[in-house]
């Protein structure tokens, strides 16, 4: 039986990396993301089998019909890897903008809500399967300027935890994983496209990139059955904390 893995958030950075390298690992692929010609792009360097789907996680009733009418051949998802989510804005609580709260509170929580309660029934009957939800540092310690984006990834650590007490009896595995920084577009999302104001953040020391990241989710689908890698951190070299980093 082939081993299909479904990754949103596919079109760039963590997400991109995940299905180049599970598609190493033999996996077929549901990726899913809001822009379609990435979409297409990443699937034409892809060998194993793909299906594309395009649509925004936040859009509670566009997940619902787009999961719903997958193919039967394929439902049989082993793999769900919930990669979609963005930082948006970086200010003090009074001066915060609220459409920048609700795309954060919106994408990363309840979106990944959202596709998660379409999957995880087919992965209950079948008694087995994998959930990898990314969360952040960001989640384990709250910094300032950031304390929405902040509480949208402990709610992810929260979600994370809760699934695995609902579904280990189900044979479901869930792993939480908390990147450290990242270069990819995550910086150029949060400050607007403001190019040069996210480079920055990546200056005096090299960041973590997004295939490190992709590396940790392949090992982690690939432990033998009886292994649960449940929550994992992690920084480049040169960050001991999610505000402490040492530049050159």
């Amino acid at each position: 039986m082939k081993k299909i893995a479904l990754i949103t958030g596919a079109t760039s950075g963590i997400g991109r990396a995940t299905a180049l390298k599970l598609a190493e690992n033999g996996y077929d692929l549901i990726l899913c993301g809001r822009r379609t010609e990435k979409l297409e792009e990443l699937k034409q360097l892809l060998t194993t089998q793909v299906y594309t789907l395009a649509f925004d996680v936040r859009d509670r009733k566009e997940v619902e019909s787009q999961l719903g009418k997958l193919p039967e051949e394929w439902k049989n998802i082993a793999v769900l890897v919930n990669s979609a989510g963005n930082a948006h804005g970086l200010s003090p609580i009074q001066t915060g903008d609220t459409d920048d709260w609700d795309a954060m509170m919106d994408g990363n929580v309840k979106g990944l809500l959202y596709v998660s309660r379409a999957i995880i029934p087919g992965m209950i009957e079948r008694k087995k399967g994998h959930i990898i939800n990314l969360s952040s540092v960001a989640g384990k310690q709250t910094y300032a300027n950031g304390v929405v984006y902040c509480a949208s990834k402990k709610a992810v650590e929260a979600i994370s935890e809760g699934m695995r007490l609902d579904l280990t009896e189900q044979g479901i595995k869930v792993t939480n994983i908390a990147p450290g920084a990242v270069e990819t577009e995550f910086s150029e999302v949060r400050f607007k496209g403001d190019k040069e104001r996210a480079k920055k953040v990546y200056e005096g020391y090299e960041p973590l990139i997004a295939e490190d990241i992709a590396d940790l989710i392949a090992y982690v689908v690939n432990v033998p059955e009886r292994v649960t890698i449940a929550d994992v951190t992690v920084y480049p070299k040169a960050q001991s904390a999610p505000s402490t980093i040492y530049r050159r």
